[in-house]
């Protein structure tokens, strides 16, 4: 009977039981891997599993109250510690941070009694009176992580949660200060610090630090000074911190900003949270002041706004509800309009850390530019530099047709670029609006001096985020032409393909003139190495579609590797096409010259028209840069070497050419410089020389007796048809009339001379009558339709399994080997 995924782990986990039993208590176990996923469970088995709780258990044997265990191996972290508010988050922030990939998570709290020496004694439930929780976190990882970051990282959790109740307590002796002695400053400000402090020991803030300052003068600069002993959470006083580091790296126009008479000081700090979640952290400092209304010192506080904050209607929070009165109230639209409703909708849906920091003229310049925007489907960017230099807020609205992950990607690059950030954060929100918005927060340094130009920036970030139609209808300049393609391509080529690519593409697809036409260009995937061995080839072919079944020999004899294929249709009004995208592996430089990829690209169509056969003669191409017709010299003699006797296999003999490609290139330069009529004939004595010195450096006698039978071969030509053209083109067939007399390997008798014609389709001998001793020329064709073809025009006689074939008037013929003989 077919069992549930939740029976099927709870299978596992007792089977886990009975392995552990003795060792560990069953319901340690039980509740060890209780809330773990089922296929994690069963991809581990029972056997692995019980090694880690029981690893885990023997961790905890011994400890002290406070006390933080961690034990880490080459594949899992395992803590125990006090249980608290925090820790999972914080750890697996940690590891993610480290770039530590996590495979398995176990996190369960228990109820545990020890002896005063720290010796287990019982495991109880995690909310009896008789233990004191403790958890238990279990993570299995691709590698192991740092222990002493995650050990900082559980201190600061432990130092955040035991001075949590100090923290709140400070917010509320600072409401009772401003509220018993408030500031000679605007009342109003005073009463909405009050406001917001009340409002984040409401559960809006978790905080996690807290400290006192002084403003102090030093020289001509003012400096924050640290109230000692008044540090909590993450800025405890560690000794040695009397100055406020962060405030003396400060522009001085910035540090000037301590002395304004604003109670207020909402922004982020400059490093992201180790606690809860790896955000930046919000700092909301509460300025103090003298009798006489200066600034004298801060309150701060660090932590991060909870996701009560972000989902309240701003106008019921403080700050927030002030700014977005006065920003409706100055815009003066009446309550009924639809301006006014946009505009309090776009107010309520304003990112809230925005609505906190910033100030009320930027939010009515920006909230009204959003306003005119509209539905109107075009780009904007939106940008707002933080008060103290730490980071730059952008709104950016895209139209939602074209944003997506890539666009979003492309937009941080831009801005981080041009703003000079060092780090960004983005948060996307997506409604029926045909606008979708982006927010980036772009972190900088604040002794840097910036200069930015909101339209140049703008410009660009549309550039980046254009439609793929859009684009490709400014490529082509010919309207028919984008009216034909417009639709053609499919949503996975455009979003893989810039429209420059789709450009080039549509070219080749232009010249696919007959029904299974072919075309080709290669290309290198961005940021590939410039001389390296990743290359793609784009094939292009009218007509129906075709495996990669078809392709992969073709291309495998060519001396490449074909390591993945993306085919895409493309549906113009007249005929579909297609597009395969192959991704192609071979020695590194091997393709790097482009007159390299274009005897490729030449030899590859001939070998699917069938012009140039497909086996491994065809790396030369590669190894030896010789055309596919000139591939075709060594393929035929070759062919001949085998019929005359020779015991290589024709695979052995290309793999021994495909060792030795100057060699094969040397015996087709030979083989020119006799036969091609504006052939230099000066150079044949050169050319033999040279190839006897490489044929001499030859260590492998089986490759040495193959390429010297080349050799000889060539030197025993006496002419050929090669360099002949029919109707334009090269001559289909190859012929060489030889002088046995020149090839020592020749089978005795020789005749006096011998035709060996060769073609992808037929090869073999054509002889005079009377010259053929023992029947041993023989005709060689794999192709079993060539004997239908010539027997149906030809008389032929049968003589055992021997088809003899007669040639012209003068006694020729072709002896050729039946398909049974």
């Amino acid at each position: 009977m077919a069992t549930t995924v939740d029976e099927a782990a709870l299978g596992i986990i007792e089977k886990v039981v009975r392995l552990t039993k003795d060792r560990v208590p069953d319901q340690f176990v039980r509740e060890f891997y209780e809330w773990a996923a089922a296929e994690d469970l069963r991809e581990r088995g029972a056997e692995r599993l019980a090694e880690a709780v029981v690893a885990h258990y023997e961790l905890g044997r011994r400890r002290m109250p406070g006390e933080i265990l961690i034990r880490i191996d080459a594949r899992s972290v395992d803590v125990i510690t006090d249980d608290m508010p925090f820790l999972v988050d914080s750890v697996v922030a940690e590891l993610n941070r480290q770039s530590v990939r996590i495979e398995l998570a176990a996190h369960p709290v228990f109820g545990i009694r020890r002896d005063p020496t720290g010796q287990l004694l019982e495991v109880v439930a995690a909310d009896s009176a008789d233990g004191k929780p403790e958890s238990f976190i279990h993570v299995e990882v691709d590698r192991a992580p740092a222990e002493a970051d995650l050990r900082r990282v559980l201190e600061q959790v432990d130092a955040v949660v035991e001075d949590w109740p100090r923290m709140r307590a400070e917010t509320k002796r600072i409401v009772a200060e401003l509220a018993a002695n408030p500031p000679p400053v605007d009342a109003e400000e005073v009463q909405e610090a009050r406001a917001l402090l009340e409002w984040m020991d409401q559960g809006y803030f978790t905080f996690l630090g807290y400290r006192e300052y002084d403003l102090v003068t030093d020289g001509a600069e003012d400096s924050l000074r640290v109230v000692r002993s008044s540090g909590l959470g993450l800025l405890r006083d560690d000794g040695t911190r009397l100055v406020s580091h962060s405030f003396a790296a400060l522009p001085p126009d910035v540090r000037r900003l301590a002395r304004a008479k604003h109670v207020l000081s909402l922004t982020k700090a400059n490093t992201r949270s180790p606690v809860h979640r790896p955000s930046y952290m919000d700092y909301v400092g509460v300025k103090r002041f003298d009798a006489k209304g200066e600034v004298i010192g801060e309150w701060r506080f660090l932590g991060l706004y909870t996701t009560s904050a972000y989902r309240i209607d701003p106008r019921q929070a403080p700050v927030m509800g002030r700014k977005v009165a006065r920003v409706l109230a100055r815009a003066g639209f009446p309550p009924a309009s639809h301006s006014h409703k946009a505009l309090i909708d776009i107010l309520q849906t304003y990112p809230r850390d925005e609505l906190l920091q910033i100030s009320e003229d930027e939010l009515f310049q920006i909230a009204t530019g959003i306003l005119h925007l509209g539905e109107r489907q075009r780009l904007r960017l939106f940008v707002r530099r933080d008060a103290y230099g730490r980071y730059l807020s952008c709104l950016v609205y895209v139209p939602r047709d074209v944003y997506n992950t890539e666009a979003r990607l492309k937009i941080e690059a831009i801005l981080l670029r041009e703003l000079g950030g060092v780090s960004v954060d983005s948060d996307v929100r997506l409604t029926e609006s045909v606008l979708a918005r982006v927010h980036f927060v772009v972190y900088t340094d604040p002794a840097r001096h910036l200069e930015y130009d909101v339209e140049r920036l703008e410009a660009q970030v549309a550039q980046a985020t254009r439609s793929w139609t859009e684009d490709l209808q400014r490529q082509l300049a010919e309207e028919t032409m984008f009216t034909r393609y417009r639709q053609a391509f499919p949503a996975s080529y455009r979003a893989e393909f810039a429209v420059d690519d789709a450009a080039q593409d549509i070219a080749k697809l232009e010249g696919l003139e007959l029904e299974d036409s072919l075309a080709m260009r290669f290309y290198q995937p961005p940021g590939a190495p410039a001389m390296g061995g990743s290359w793609r080839l784009k094939v292009f072919r009218s007509g129906d579609e075709v495996s990669l079944s078809q392709f992969l020999p073709m291309l495998e004899n060519l001396g490449v590797r074909v390591v993945d294929e993306r085919p895409y249709r493309v549906e113009t009004p007249d005929r579909p096409a297609w597009i395969y995208d192959l991704g192609l592996s071979c020695l590194p430089g091997e393709l790097d010259d482009p007159h390299v990829r274009q005897l490729f690209e030449e030899a590859f169509a001939q070998v699917w028209r069938g012009k140039l056969e497909d086996d491994g003669f065809n790396r030369l191409v590669i190894r030896a840069q010789l055309s596919g017709r000139q591939v075709v010299v060594l393929r035929a003699l070759s062919r001949y070497q085998r019929q005359a006797g020779s015991s290589f296999s024709p695979g052995y003999v290309e793999a021994a050419l495909a060792r030795h490609p100057g060699v094969a290139r040397l015996l087709v330069e030979l083989f020119v410089s006799r036969f091609d009529p504006s052939g230099d004939r000066k150079e044949v004595a050169k050319l033999d020389e040279r190839i006897g010195a490489a044929l001499d450096a030859i260590p492998s006698l089986d490759d040495d007796r193959i390429l010297r039978g080349l050799w000889s071969l060539v030197r025993a030509t006496l002419r050929t048809n090669y360099f002949q053209n029919e109707n334009g083109a090269a001559k289909t067939h190859v012929s060489f009339k030889l002088d046995p007399a020149q090839i020592p390997d020749l089978p005795l008798p020789r005749p006096m001379f011998e035709i060996w014609v060769y073609s992808p389709r037929m090869e073999g001998c054509h002889l005079r009558a009377g010259r053929v001793a023992r029947g041993g020329i023989r005709w060689s064709d794999r192709r079993e339709d060539f004997r239908t073809e010539v027997l149906g025009l030809m008389k032929a006689q049968t003589v055992k399994n021997t088809v003899i074939v007669p040639v012209g008037a003068k006694g020729g013929f072709i002896v050729k080997q039946s398909p049974s003989g």
